[in-house]
């Protein structure tokens, strides 16, 4: 196991910690985990279904973050680390299939692309994923990172009606200066009928804790038809992060 060095070592009566992978076995915990997430569970698309597992070009050049259940060792949470680094190394950033990113690659510091995070259904209180963000708090201070930023969700099923009204409302609360936007390859449709337009929802977890730490809505969200989700790009500027929800968040361990 690769413990990340900035976090306390696992002891007993933490339910949960976090590392990095460390081995081909590690890689393919989360990327069966990812399958089990976002095919089994969501309906997406995946090229490596066949494998039981989500996998792609990018994941041999990333650092992957797990989450383990104590005791057991199962990994119950994951997401995936792309520096600029290893974006070079993959022919770009993974989130470039969605966004015309000029403005936000001509931003002066270090990148990390945070992507493909989930949790097992079973760990969805909130432990979990604050467990994998101290981890990734302690990831971004290792290598000095300047700005985060990554991929998150909106899911579909509704037709788009919730998309739309989160949309509404990241647009008056979240949004980058010009900039610092970037264009979606596939923008997310408008509703033919205006009865489908919500003025506002509830923000899904992840998006919500991106807001919180100070992240910014990098223009209009993407449509990814094979995950059947719109897609935001947000970005944290590590330096304008807000600092007391940043301790409260990256602070938690892993009790319930």
């Amino acid at each position: 196991m690769s413990a990340i060095p900035e976090l306390e070592p696992s002891n007993s009566r933490n339910r949960l910690y976090v590392e990095l992978a460390a081995s081909e076995e590690d890689i393919h915990a989360s990327q069966a985990l990812r399958y089990r997430v976002f095919a089994q569970e969501q309906g997406a698309k995946l090229k490596s279904a066949a494998e039981h597992i989500d996998r792609d070009h990018f994941d041999p050049h990333c650092a992957h973050l797990l989450v383990r259940e104590t005791g057991s060792d199962r990994v119950v949470g994951s997401t995936r680390l792309l520096t600029d680094a290893g974006a070079a190394k993959a022919g770009g950033f993974y989130s470039a299939g969605e966004f015309e990113l000029d403005n936000l690659l001509a931003l002066p510091g270090r990148r990390l692309e945070v992507g493909r995070t989930c949790i097992d259904p079973g760990y969805r209180q909130g432990a979990a994923i604050a467990v994998l963000w101290s981890g990734l708090a302690a990831y971004v201070n290792q290598h000095q990172i300047d700005y985060l930023f990554g991929c998150a969700s909106i899911e579909l099923e509704d037709g788009g009606v919730r998309a739309r009204a989160i949309m509404n409302r990241l647009r008056q609360q979240a949004l980058a200066p010009i900039s610092m936007q970037v264009t979606p390859r596939l923008p997310l449709p408008e509703p033919a009928d205006a009865a489908d337009r919500a003025l506002s929802a509830p923000l899904p977890p992840l998006l919500k804790a991106y807001i919180r730490l100070g992240a910014l809505v990098c223009g209009e969200a993407c449509l990814d038809p094979d995950f059947n989700v719109a897609d935001v790009l947000v970005l944290v500027d590590m330096d304008k992060m807000d600092a007391a929800y940043a301790r409260h968040f990256f602070a938690r361990d892993g009790q319930d």
